[in-house]
């Protein structure tokens, strides 16, 4: 049996995508998965309660800053190496796929030392930091937009594919009535606006939220993931309007599809996740990025596409703010072109199924390898 190292990890944003292109991989081929994660953190936690094997290393953080950190850190990510070389030693993978994150550098560099190929995947618009040095040993390099290929150097260009950015297929046959059960609102016909904070939360988008909460629920029932970190945001209205529409929820984990599915519009942050999982389901959205200030910007860079291909609207700086953010609802919920155009655009974005089609060319590479055999 074949065996395939999934290397990544340090948040869900690296971890679930990689997660879903491991169901399409088994449910396809007789296949071994061993994931590579950090010891410490959320990474064993996610991928054993997926029933995949997992081996955690030491992982330093790669910043593009000075920081004190920096040389301990040094020691780490060294320690990760060596760790990651005695563990492709021992179980002899046919490749190594990384989903990105600065844990998946170690076992990369170690693949390249030991000759086994390496595949690695970027979900943001520009690469990251784990990716650009990661892309040096790889031998393909997925990504999720067109224009991402142009940010490599252009000896790598020709390794290059446009895969989209892998999201759980369960969002592809998801079923609105089952979100409508869930939330207890099958008996209403007001559409429902999801607001999504994350599995961590959003607190500048709880903030918003909080401030115009009467006016959106005027129009929706309103979903407010809060996240779990950020439940004290949970907001509490002598409005009786609020008090029968608002629906408010720490996190949504399994339902989360359907809940989506059962949505006529989004606002959210623009990780790649949620914008890939929102194209997935059709659903137009209100994007409301981390600035520069609090990330490398690769959230505005998201967000700016899906504008660009008319599936999102943008909220930054000083136009996030809680009139405009009603005033930019109600310019698509009631204007019936808008909603529609924005529906299909997303929907088009969502046509091809990145998880299946990762798992798609893993398969071909391993027969490549393998001379045809899996």
């Amino acid at each position: 049996m074949k065996t395939i190292v999934f290397a990544g990890g340090g948040s869900g944003g690296h971890i679930f995508p990689g997660l879903s292109v491991v169901d399409e991989l088994l449910s396809r081929s007789q296949i071994r998965i061993v994931w590579i994660g950090a010891s410490r953190g959320i990474d064993r936690e996610l991928v054993e309660s997926h029933r995949i094997s997992f081996i955690g290393i030491p992982s330093g953080k790669l910043r593009r800053y000075f920081d004190i950190k920096n040389f301990i850190d040094i020691f780490l990510i060294f320690a990760g190496l060596i760790k990651s070389l005695q563990i492709l030693i021992r179980i002899r993978p046919t490749l190594v796929f990384s989903k990105g994150g600065f844990v998946s550098v170690p076992p990369c560099f170690a693949a390249r030392i030991l000759k086994i190929p390496v595949i690695t995947h970027e979900c943001d618009f520009s690469p990251g930091l784990a990716t650009k040095i990661n892309a040096k040993t790889a031998t393909d390099i997925f990504v999720s937009y067109k224009s991402t290929i142009t940010m490599f150097p252009e000896k790598y260009r020709d390794r290059v594919t446009v895969t989209g950015n892998p999201v759980r297929g369960s969002f592809y046959t998801a079923d609105p009535q089952k979100g409508k059960v869930f939330l207890g609102c099958t008996g209403s016909e007001l559409p429902i606006l999801f607001i999504q904070g994350g599995s961590l939360g959003a607190r500048q988008i709880n903030e918003l939220v909080s401030r115009c909460i009467d006016e959106l629920c005027s129009q929706f029932i309103v979903v407010h993931q809060t996240g779990q970190q950020n439940i004290d945001q949970t907001i509490h209205s002598a409005n009786p309007l609020v008090l029968e529409r608002y629906k408010p929820y720490a996190f949504i984990k399994n339902e989360m599809p359907d809940v989506l599915a059962a949505s006529a519009l989004v606002i959210a942050r623009s990780g790649a996740n949620t914008v890939w999982e929102c194209a997935a389901a059709g659903k137009p959205m209100i994007l409301v990025p981390l600035d520069r200030g609090s990330s490398r910007g690769d959230q505005i860079e998201n967000a700016r596409y899906f504008v660009s291909a008319g599936a999102a609207i943008m909220l930054t700086g000083d136009d996030a703010t809680p009139q405009r953010l009603v005033e930019t609802v109600r310019k698509i919920s009631q204007n019936k072109n808008i909603l529609s155009d924005m529906t299909a655009n997303s929907s088009a974005l969502g046509t091809v199924n990145p998880a299946l089609l990762i798992a798609s060319l893993i398969l071909k590479k391993i027969e490549q390898i393998s001379g045809g055999e899996i």
